[in-house]
């Protein structure tokens, strides 16, 4: 198939998909969840308050641009396969204070390592071994920010 041919390919314009109907969908679910994050954790970026915002401010807008990046990352996976990624966040919880804002964001990053190990099993069964290294090493990067979230939150009960 021609590189021009590519976006005929797309399902609903004549194309065909590459992979199932699951796996499609539970890409576009993680898409969802990455652009909600995105711009749940920047706006807790710019609204954060008080002493502590100085220590950890810089590391939200960080993890921002990272969950962003892993939604591009999703979405272009998502389209090879034949799919069309969505456009619309789950919903954004930004908080009401700091300590919702973290307990909010342990909720987000654990609903996100069970989602993304799940599409990392049915990548598996469906011998989709790129989706899966894909969507290993997100999840290697959703720990991460499980665990500041985590320790930002029990720095908080140590004082």
């Amino acid at each position: 198939m021609a590189i021009s041919n590519l976006q005929s390919c797309r399902p609903g314009e004549g194309g065909v998909s590459l992979t199932s109907k699951k796996l499609l969908d539970l890409l576009n679910k993680s898409i969802a969840r990455e652009i909600q994050v995105s711009v749940q954790y920047m706006w807790q970026h710019v609204q954060w308050a008080g002493p502590e915002h100085f220590a950890v401010s810089d590391k939200f807008e960080d993890i921002a641009i990272e969950e962003m990046k892993h939604a591009e990352k999703i979405a272009e996976r998502l389209w090879y396969l034949g799919g069309i990624p969505t456009t619309k966040p789950t919903p954004i919880i930004v908080g009401g204070g700091l300590w919702p804002m973290i307990d909010n964001d342990i909720k987000a990053e654990l609903e996100a390592i069970e989602l993304y190990k799940e599409v990392i099993k049915v990548a598996k069964q469906e011998g989709d071994n790129t989706t899966k290294f894909i969507f290993e090493e997100i999840l290697e990067q959703e720990e991460d920010h499980h665990d500041f979230f985590t320790s930002v939150k029990e720095g908080k009960r140590r004082k």
